[in-house]
């Protein structure tokens, strides 16, 4: 009689454990055990614990293929699902091997798992396994049913838009890539809480009335506040912390060093010499470098939403910042549109304080409107939802790729469908913005055309933009430590399953997922330098780096600080209503209100950026894999080192923010998640 060792791990999620009845099969290549249930004295399969149990054959099996799972009904029980996270087979020579399984198993579902080493297309050598990574891979591009695992097909959201998941409810997502029950009960608690409960007993939610003044919008929440939040409150009209907010807030990838000006922003030696060192002039703060430049004019043109009937106004500015002796960027000249003229002013700091001020919120109007809908909305959910989507279609669950990029993916194609109700949907909070979603939807348009590839890798962006030398950079510090740190971890997984260039090549699976990626996210835009397929290791550690720098730091960076900067509205609003100013010295404070949202509308942003910004309990920090994917130790070994890596930044990062007035805290490693997930 021979027998086989069983751990079988119920996971720790709510609900995880189930009373039916579990049977396993255990294949090999040298024969098949008999169907047997897992029944031990007492509860088997309750949340978070791990049974024991034994297996006997008449013979060895051979070399152990597959773990077949199946659940029957308890009597006359309801559906109970049941959450598996792994199997541990110990044969009887002694080898542990790891069966993961990480999802859901409903009744009358036959899943075969797949253990051992993680293996590419190429490696699979025995015919059942051959057979097994081909089903598995049709049934991934099948139109889902309901019984299978992550099949995903691809959708078209909008022309010219990057393509989304098939779904158009979250409830009809496969349970294992759905919010946990936790996070659910949470997420709408929050929602309701924040948008509802507590705006309506202050009688603010749809409030169509105008601010009577600044202060009032002090008590929109009664408890929530943050450090940072009550900062920018008090120092939001300062000109230091208005450049200050251009690196190191929402949008820190807009701005770029000026070594000429554009001749459409014909500003002149006498407007900004006031504002620059003594004895200095433009032109020598452009040759040193110190001149740096936002121009929006990717929103020139858009036509804005409607507002009580009549169009609203967006303007495509002009901003010019100078880095002053005491390492502080200044804005110094703006232009509100694109086309100078007598109704186009260039506004400058020594103009009257609330002309002034209005042109830096129309400014930052249009930077919270790119912010949200490219640099957000695009540049991170929509492109991690290719990557995910990709994925699932293309990789067998025991490809070391997916192993190594799945735990990045958790929750992202949920919150995205989620989003695309509550958040972009003909109702949701960004239609209120003074572009209205279709406006918005043009945006994201003109700026995936424009989109390169080198846009997103960190090192070459800051290097395009000029940025490598320009003080007080927090954003371009930590960042291009996170991605060093994570091209470090990336090298050695990739280059420990592709030895060679050859070995890339010859992987049908990786080079189907970057296929689907180009195509379904670039749109086959060769001029964006995106890779349409791989032929280096080094090109595959490059990608990798920066799937999982954008899903985890760069999320982090436009995501993370939304209420510190944005729940104080004057800061940065995505809805301005009355039009900019074409003349200087005919504004004043009641200018200012008229131009802010209404009550109603302020409040229903401020609540959008507070659930944006809400930490959940079953959050996953970067760099933490709670699920054992890996087999081998090599790669178990690895994760460890990424994980001291981190943590080493994260206590730098903490150290450095106790000397700063304004601490940097979005870039550490404790705040960031490992995926996307709201």
């Amino acid at each position: 009689m021979t027998e086989y060792k069983l751990e079988v791990t119920t996971g720790d999620k709510q609900y995880a454990g189930t009373w039916d009845h579990v049977f396993i099969t255990l294949i090999g290549t040298e024969g098949q055990s008999e169907r047997t249930e897992l029944d031990n004295y007492g509860i088997d399969f309750t949340t978070g614990t791990t049974g024991n149990y034994t297996i006997s054959t008449n013979l060895s099996l051979g070399k152990l293929l597959l773990v077949k799972v199946e659940k029957d009904p308890f009597l006359f029980l309801p559906e109970d699902e049941w959450y598996i996270s792994k199997i541990v087979v110990t044969t009887p020579e002694g080898e542990a091997i790891l069966f993961p399984c990480y999802r859901w198993i409903s009744r009358g579902e036959l899943v075969e798992l797949r253990g051992g080493r993680a293996l590419k297309v190429f490696e699979d050598d025995h015919p059942m396994l051959i057979d097994h990574r081909k089903e598995e891979l049709i049934l991934k591009k099948s139109l889902y049913q309901k019984v299978c695992m992550c099949a995903v097909q691809w959708k078209i959201l909008a022309e010219g838009l990057p393509h989304v998941n098939q779904y158009n409810k979250t409830s009809e997502l496969p349970a294992e890539i759905r919010f946990s029950k936790s996070k659910t009960t949470e997420f709408f608690f929050t929602l309701s809480y924040f948008s509802g409960i507590e705006l309506k007993l202050k009688g603010l939610l749809g409030s169509a009335e105008q601010w009577e003044s600044i202060e009032d919008m002090k008590n929109i929440f009664w408890c929530k506040k943050t450090n940072m939040s009550e900062y920018v409150t008090e120092h939001w009209k300062e000109d230091d912390f208005y450049g200050y907010q251009f690196l190191n807030a929402l949008n820190p990838n807009v701005i770029k060093r000026c070594s000429e000006l554009p001749p459409n922003f014909p500003v002149t030696e006498e407007m900004v010499k006031p504002f620059l060192e003594e004895g200095s002039s433009l032109q020598e703060e452009l040759k040193k470098g110190n001149i740096f430049l936002c121009d929006q004019k990717k929103m020139d043109g858009i036509p804005p939403r409607s507002y009580n009937g009549e169009p609203l106004h967006v303007t495509a500015g002009l901003c010019l910042f100078y880095v002053n002796p005491g390492n502080k960027l200044m804005p110094i000249a703006i232009q509100l549109h694109q086309q100078p003229s007598e109704q186009n002013p260039i506004f400058l700091p020594s103009d009257p304080e609330t002309d002034w001020l209005l042109a830096k919120m129309f400014i930052r109007n249009a930077d919270a409107m790119d912010h949200q809908a490219v640099q957000h909305l695009m540049n991170t959910h929509f492109l991690a939802e290719v990557y995910t989507v990709a994925a699932l279609r293309s990789f067998s669950v025991i490809h070391p790729l997916y192993k190594l990029l799945f735990p990045h993916f958790r929750y992202t194609l949920h919150i995205n469908t989620e989003s695309r109700i509550t958040i972009i949907g003909p109702n949701g909070t960004i239609n209120k913005s003074s572009l209205g979603i279709d406006g918005l939807m043009e945006l994201m348009r003109r700026a995936l055309s424009e989109m390169t590839y080198s846009s997103l890798c960190l090192p070459e962006n800051i290097t395009a933009r000029g940025l490598e030398s320009i003080p007080n950079f927090y954003y371009r510090d930590d960042g291009l430590k996170l991605w060093n740190i994570i091209n470090s971890f990336v090298k050695a997984v990739v280059e420990y399953y592709y030895p060679s260039d050859s070995v890339v090549r010859k992987d049908t699976e990786l080079q189907e997922w970057i296929s689907e990626i180009f195509t379904h996210g670039l749109l086959g835009n060769k001029a964006s330098g995106f890779p349409a397929s791989f032929d280096t290791v080094e090109e595959v550690i490059k990608f990798i780096t920066m799937v999982i720098f954008t899903v985890t730091a760069q999320h982090a960076a436009v995501n993370n600080g939304q209420f510190d900067y944005y729940s104080w509205v004057p800061n940065g609003t995505l809805l301005l209503r009355k039009p900019p100013p074409t003349t200087k010295g005919q504004s004043s404070m009641k200018t200012i209100l008229e131009t802010l949202p209404d009550v109603g509308d302020t409040v229903s942003v401020a609540a959008l950026v507070c659930i944006l910004s809400e930490k959940y309990t079953d959050v996953v920090p970067m760099g933490t894999y709670p699920e054992e994917r890996f087999h081998e130790l090599a790669p178990k070994q690895m994760i460890k080192e990424f994980q001291a890596q981190l943590s080493d930044l994260s206590e730098a990062i903490s150290t450095r923010n106790l000397q700063l007035e304004i601490p940097y805290l979005y870039l550490n490693p404790t705040e960031i998640e490992n995926s996307i997930t709201i």
